[in-house]
């Protein structure tokens, strides 16, 4: 099934109405943050008492914010080396993918859904998304869930339980 999670319907498409587990991973954090709330909300619908939601993502704890920094410094001299050795950034491998005759129709459709990579570093910002471990939490727990809370950490993803 293929459904737009910002589409108010997408759940008629479901072969149930309730279930045990919802997982998500590396999938949200591409929605803007009043479409994620209000899937937050259909997802909590989704659950059946006692269910539980998992969402690995991009998000990070803003508790630490000395050890976020030192996590940063050390992701970017890695990739300094790593570009050093001839690897590509994100913005180079997808040109690649662009470029190549097989993959240019599915990476024109994604960059249509999602935006274009390939823009330079110093293109406008993106809309506001969230990406915070207690924006996370704070909003399961808003949208109906009983409790919320990251079961696993990294300084830049993170995987946040809800239970109903």
């Amino acid at each position: 099934m293929t459904a737009d999670l910002t589409d108010p319907g997408w759940t008629d498409g479901l072969p149930r109405r309730t279930y045990d587990a919802v997982l998500t991973a590396t999938a949200l954090h591409w929605l803007d943050t009043e479409p994620l709330r209000t899937l937050y909300g259909h997802l909590a619908g989704l659950l059946r008492e006692g269910g539980v939601f998992l969402n690995a993502d991009h998000m990070v704890d803003e508790s630490a914010p000395r050890i976020n920094a030192a996590a940063r410094a050390h992701t970017e001299a890695r990739k300094e080396r790593e570009r050093g050795d001839g690897a590509q950034d994100w913005a180079a491998w997808w040109r690649a993918v662009a470029d190549d005759p097989g993959l240019a129709e599915p990476a024109r459709r994604r960059f249509a859904l999602l935006g274009d990579p390939r823009t330079p570093a110093d293109a406008p910002a993106r809309r506001p998304r969230p990406t915070t471990v207690e924006w996370h939490t704070r909003t399961l727990r808003d949208a109906g869930l009983r409790e919320a809370r990251p079961v696993w950490c990294s300084p830049s993803d993170a995987v946040v339980a809800a239970l109903r």
